[in-house]
């Protein structure tokens, strides 16, 4: 089926929404539906074909292109939060709370107020929340968000060169352990396999599933295997190339062939 990429903010994770019979071109701004309330995004791709059984929930509705109250609405939104999230700091602050308020969003219709935060470990801010609902007279939602979301919402470049997975295409964090690291024979050191954000890189969990198809029925570092100079000793894996570097005598490291080799 047919979907429209839409962003929040500039250089933001994109979202999909059904179009419906509108007529959308990209840069175009919409005011579109989201399980916290209306939003004010702007059209990223107007034309993306992806196969139902990719869509997870229901598809929200494109529910208007934007109009200029509505870009003047957006635009007092915008300014409103950022002082929300300036006052959200200093009640932060005089109550040293262990928590670092990332940002302060209306949406669209003004009916909630979104905080996104921080923190090592859970934190009550129940009267955090009281105490702001009282100032603004609106619904206040506190969520926090994990130090890989901060990243994804920033976006950068990971040490291969391309922009970071997870702002790029990556719509769900999963779980990255260090046995996926072992699993593709990758050195553990944090500088290697630790992303931007400070943890196991994303890529270690997409591509692992690759890497152990490829590693079955392949020997493990200190096996002995035949080969035409005799037996030696695996020294070394190219998982993906399906190699071994193999320690013979008298003819030091070779490199073979998994196929060539019993």
């Amino acid at each position: 089926m047919e979907v429209v990429g839409v962003n929040f903010k500039p250089h933001g994770q994109v979202y999909y929404f059904s179009k419906g019979k509108l007529n959308l071109k990209s840069n175009i701004t919409v005011i579109v539906e989201t399980e916290h309330g209306l939003q004010f995004g702007t059209v990223v791709n107007p034309k993306i074909e992806i196969s139902e059984e990719n869509i997870k929930g229901d598809l929200k509705k494109i529910i208007r292109i934007a109009n200029k109250n509505d870009y003047i609405k957006h635009k007092k939104n915008i300014k409103d939060s950022t002082s929300a999230l300036k006052l959200c700091r200093q009640i932060v602050e005089r109550d040293n709370m262990n928590m670092h308020i990332i940002d302060a969003s209306y949406t669209f219709d003004r009916d909630k107020l979104i905080f996104r935060f921080l923190a090592d470990n859970r934190v009550d801010f129940r009267e955090l929340a009281r105490e702001l609902a009282s100032i603004y007279k609106v619904r206040i939602e506190l969520r926090q968000i994990g130090i890989r979301d901060k990243a994804k919402e920033i976006g950068g470049y990971g040490p291969c060169g391309q922009k970071l997975c997870c702002a790029r295409f990556l719509q769900d964090l999963n779980a990255v352990s260090i046995n996926m690291a072992k699993n593709q024979n990758i050195a553990l050191n944090p500088s290697k396999i630790n992303g931007v954000c400070g943890r196991l890189m994303c890529c270690l969990q997409y591509e692992d599933e690759t890497y152990a198809t490829y590693r079955q029925n392949m020997k493990k570092i200190g096996d002995k295997i035949n080969t035409e100079y005799g037996e030696g000793t695996v020294t070394g894996l190219d998982i993906l190339n399906q190699k071994y570097k193999v320690s013979v005598s008298e003819h030091g490291i070779i490199e073979v062939d998994k196929n060539e080799s019993n």
